[in-house]
């Protein structure tokens, strides 16, 4: 029997819920860090705070954080 689990509609096999759920709490945790850094700092490599705020919350899966970490947080 093949049990599955309806999320935005569309449906997800329940033997995978065991690997998407470790990369949903980092995609989580990725994104609450970055934000706090954004909002922490004044200073960025390029653009301002909205800019960041922005391509953080667009990018909002892996790539966005990961693109502020690379190119828009100042080495302290």
């Amino acid at each position: 029997m093949n049990t599955t689990l309806l999320l935005a509609s569309k449906t997800i096999p329940k033997d995978w819920i065991p690997f998407l759920i470790p990369l949903i709490a980092l995609q989580i945790g990725l994104y609450i860090f970055t934000m706090v850094h954004i909002f922490r700092h004044d200073h960025y490599k390029r653009g301002s705070r909205l800019l960041w705020v922005i391509v953080a919350t667009i990018g909002c899966e892996f790539v966005g954080p990961i693109i502020y970490m690379v190119f828009g947080r100042e080495d302290d």
